[in-house]
């Protein structure tokens, strides 16, 4: 039984960049928040990073460092990173010294780095929550000095110390982990005819190019649709393909810059197609649905393919190469709605590798860190 006497008091949780290190570092705060009522937590982002705006919008304090990324491309911005690389582990130092915080939770992207580094020189109790199946140079480094490290993969020994691996899952949506929409509401949510088969097409928020060619090529064709699409192209795309599709965005496609509803979206496909950020491959397995994954080839350490893999070795997922779409990727996902034996062969692999308590599991073994 949890001793109710003790309590965690002062959290920092750092990192950003992206909504897939973002959203963890809110769900986890949340969670503590939650069972501490009382709990003081301070959010350490980058300057000019979306965290600085999302974090306040979800209640928490936050202070920015001016740290940057590397650019694969000659800059100045690289030749200026050893400086402020250096302003923000003093600004780190300062910030944790002034908080006095009990615990400081890094989850990925640019101000995680010095802010674990300054905790762990401080004697601080630090936790690294890694999202990826292949974890970033700056994790593998911290890692020898950190106190526990939080996982959603296994075999990651080869990268972290085995003794401070805690193998917990990513957080997901909580809509999702407690989805209680019916089909027939999903359907009806989006319009849909509950007599054809459904395809899910996910291209982030930002959307994804060659996701969004490929279908097009395919509203385009002269082939009949005999199933039904929702489609979320990104805001960046939307008015171009709405204009492309126009009156061919009949009762088969949904064209939408964004989905509100994902709980309602997930509930409606048959099949997914999405590209394997390490979120969005929790949040699939969470739904065990049968999925065709397409990598971005656009992010550091190629961690999407990776993250796909991992799916795929375990026959819980089909993967296309992004620059295989505009000829395998519709034609694949059309064939696996007519294959009942392999989609339900997916579907059981894919809904074993799932963690619906990934958010709690982390604030356990947090709790036992710093409480014991």
């Amino acid at each position: 039984m949890k001793d109710n006497s003790k309590h965690i008091s002062r959290v920092i949780i750092s990192g950003g960049g992206t909504g897939g290190h973002i959203f963890p570092a809110i769900a986890i705060a949340n969670e503590i928040k939650l069972r501490n009522s009382d709990v003081d937590i301070l959010f350490v982002g980058a300057t000019g990073k979306m965290e600085m705006t999302r974090v306040p919008d979800a209640g928490f304090k936050i202070i920015g460092l001016p740290i940057v990324g590397f650019q694969r491309r000659l800059s100045l911005s690289n030749f200026l990173l050893p400086f402020k690389l250096l302003i923000s582990l003093l600004r780190a130092r300062k910030v944790i010294k002034n908080f006095a915080p009990e615990v400081v939770i890094g989850v990925g992207g640019y101000a995680s780095g010095p802010t674990l580094k300054m905790a762990t020189l401080l004697g601080v109790p630090t936790v690294v929550q890694e999202q990826n199946s292949f974890p970033g140079k700056t994790n593998i480094l911290l890692s020898k000095k950190v106190d526990m490290i939080c996982t959603a993969y296994d075999g990651l020994e080869q990268f972290f110390p085995k003794q401070k691996i805690r193998l917990t899952g990513n957080p997901v949506r909580k809509n999702l982990s407690v989805n209680e929409i019916s089909r027939e509401e999903a359907h009806k949510s989006f319009d849909l005819s509950p007599n054809k088969k459904t395809i899910l097409v996910l291209g982030g928020s930002l959307g994804a190019r060659t996701l969004n060619q490929a279908m097009l090529n395919r509203v385009e064709s002269a082939e009949p649709m005999e199933n039904q699409f929702i489609w979320q192209c990104g805001k960046y795309y939307f008015d171009e393909l709405e204009k492309r599709v126009g009156n061919k965005q009949k009762s088969e496609v949904r064209l939408l810059s964004f989905i509100s509803r994902m709980d309602a979206a997930y509930c409606a496909a048959d099949v997914i197609i999405s590209r394997a950020g390490a979120l969005s491959v929790s949040e699939l397995c969470l739904m065990g649905k049968p999925v065709i994954l397409v990598p971005s080839p656009n992010v550091s350490e190629d961690h999407q393919t990776k993250n796909a893999m991992s799916l795929v070795r375990s026959d819980a997922a089909l993967i296309v190469r992004d620059a295989d779409c505009h000829k395998d990727l519709l034609e694949k996902a059309e064939s696996l709605l007519l294959d009942k034996e392999l989609s339900s062969k997916l579907s059981k692999n894919i809904i074993a590798m799932a963690r619906p308590n990934a958010t709690s599991d982390i604030v356990n073994e947090t709790e036992k860190l710093i409480l014991k």
